[in-house]
Parts: structure tokens; C-alpha cells; sequence
């Protein structure tokens, strides 16, 4: 079943390798590099799974977990953050993130990340992972 993931890092080469991955395992996949973008496209449309960057310039990672959030309560919210200090881990775990991953980190530590999501999106809506 095709998940609709959107991927927000201020590096392009994050989202560039991560779609590649995730479009091969037949996931609709849109990348961001401008928080500002990403969230005027968070409010017209739903995502399964959105993975975020904590630090980035116009906006930070939290502010776009809350935001997811407020919107999709089911949706599945992965940080990344080259500044990997367990109390942002915490907070942004506290607020609802499903996951927490440190840069560099490799596609392996990725792909689970998200298969947990499917995992849990599977669990709590059974035969029908997206949500249509």
C-alpha cells in the first residue's frame, strides 16, 4: 500500500536519497527543502508519515510536528537533527513525534523508522494503512 510521506531537511541531498528509496518501495514521496513550502503544503494535503529536520532557518522541526499534528493526529511524525541532544529528543517525543533519528544517519536507520510507522499506522487502522 503506497503511503504518502513528505520529507522536509534544508540539505537537498537528504530528501534527494530518501525519495529515491522510499519511490523504489512505491511510496509517494514529495521533498522540501523550504519549511516555509512545506508547510503551506501540509495544509492542503494529508501525509502518512512526514520526516522533518529540527534545525533549519525559517522554522524549527517542532514547530512543524505541532503543526502536523493540530491537522492529522494519525499522521507519523520522524525528526532528524545533526544536533542529536536527548533533551530536544525529548521534547520532540513528548509532543507527539513517533520517532527520533540523528544525523548522519544511514538509509538502513531510515527505512525501519518508517516501517515502524507503517507498522503503526497498519495496527491502528487495519486493511487500510492510508487512511482513504
Amino acid at each position: 500500500m503506497p503511503l504518502k510521506i513528505l520529507i522536509l531537511d534544508d540539505e537537498p541531498i537528504v530528501g534527494q536519497r530518501l525519495k529515491a528509496t522510499l519511490e523504489k518501495e512505491g511510496h509517494n514521496v514529495e521533498t522540501f527543502v523550504n519549511p516555509l513550502e512545506a508547510v503551506s503544503r501540509l495544509e492542503g494535503k494529508t501525509f502518512d508519515i512526514v520526516v522533518t529536520d529540527i534545525r533549519m532557518d525559517d522554522m524549527d522541526g517542532i514547530e512543524i510536528l505541532e503543526l502536523v499534528l493540530q491537522k492529522s493526529a494519525r499522521t507519523k511524525v520522524i525528526m532528524i537533527t545533526g544536533y542529536a541532544t536527548l533533551e530536544v529528543a525529548r521534547e520532540s517525543l513528548a509532543k507527539g513525534a513517533f520517532d527520533f533519528i540523528a544525523k548522519p544517519f544511514k538509509l538502513k536507520e531510515m527505512r525501519q523508522a518508517i516501517e515502524k510507522a507503517v507498522d503503526a499506522l497498519q495496527q491502528e487502522n487495519p486493511g487500510n494503512p492510508a487512511g482513504n
